[in-house]
């Protein structure tokens, strides 16, 4: 049976989380598909996804309880990008004259920031959230949706492993 390290566990998250973010800089820059602040939110998240599993390589993990613990903190991110993921569809169900106001887009509310202009292009888009935009046929919320829950079943499989192999 194929096995892999717990490590091992957490650079297929970091992999995962930079072909998402690749993909939704993709999706924004070349496919011309302008997110939304609920769609920042998500990408947002699958960055922190990836930021804090490369952290959590770094913490020594030797015994069942720091695994746990590092196998908690990487999934703090991708429950709450999942729960976004989930609101927006949710809030894109609704017909059109339901769906409640999403604010104003990023760039709006944080142009008067300190180092703005370096992170602008991952804050760029509208703010309209019940705009459904699709690739391959999907939705956004959906394609998060799965990264996040893979992510989810990675983490938490793992750690079910580990937990049973002591």
């Amino acid at each position: 049976m194929f096995r892999i390290s717990h490590r091992q566990r957490l650079w297929l998250v970091v992999a995962l989380a930079a072909v998402a973010t690749v993909g939704s800089f993709f999706a924004q820059y070349v496919l011309g598909l302008n997110p939304c602040p609920l769609c920042i939110l998500q990408r947002l998240a699958i960055m922190a996804t990836g930021i804090v599993a490369v952290i959590c390589c770094v913490l020594p993990a030797r015994s069942f309880g720091s695994r746990s613990a590092v196998s908690l903190l990487a999934s703090a991110a991708p429950v709450y990008g999942f729960g976004v993921a989930a609101y927006q569809i949710w809030l894109q169900s609704l017909p059109l004259d339901q769906q409640p106001a999403c604010g104003a887009p990023w760039t709006f509310r944080l142009r008067d920031a300190p180092l703005f202009d370096w992170y602008e292009p991952v804050l760029r888009g509208t703010g309209q959230c019940g705009i459904v935009e699709k690739v391959f046929g999907i939705s956004l919320p959906v394609w998060s949706i799965l990264f996040f829950g893979v992510i989810l079943l990675v983490l938490w499989f793992g750690w079910w492993r580990s937990r049973q192999s002591q």
